[in-house]
This record gives structure tokens, sequence and C-alpha cells, in this order.
């Protein structure tokens, strides 16, 4: 049972990382969005760079959750 436990808390723990991806995703669509508000002919090119960053850094918040995964059913 104790191990158990400890699976589930490390698990939890490990998608603490989660919590930071998703504040980043929030702050590059801020920056994005009022990049695009003060120059709107620059909107392509902001509008490229600022999907780029949210791709990158979502593949943190999937490393989170493989990592949960792996603690809870290995």
């Amino acid at each position: 049972m104790e191990a158990e436990a400890a699976k589930l808390i490390g698990a939890g723990i490990a998608m603490i990382g989660a919590m930071g991806a998703g504040l980043g995703v929030g702050l590059a669509a801020m920056g994005g969005v009022q990049g695009i508000a003060r120059n709107p002919d620059a909107a392509g090119t902001i509008q490229t760079s600022m999907i780029l960053g949210i791709v990158f850094t979502e593949a943190i918040a999937i490393y989170c959750l493989v990592v949960a995964m792996l603690i809870l059913f290995v």
C-alpha cells in the first residue's frame, strides 16, 4: 500500500511542470496579441514566432505527462 501511495505522489509531483508550461503558453499568447495590436503589419511574423514558442512550451507539458504515466504504470 505504501508503494502505491508513493507512486501517486510521485506522479503528482511530476505534473507540477505542467503548471509552468501552462503559464508559459499564456504569457506567449499575451505577448503575441500585444505585439500584433501594436504593429498589425508584422502579424504574420509575430504569429509564426508565437506558435513556435507555444509548441516548444507544450512539449514540456507532454514530457511531464509521459513521466507521470511511466511512474504510475511501470
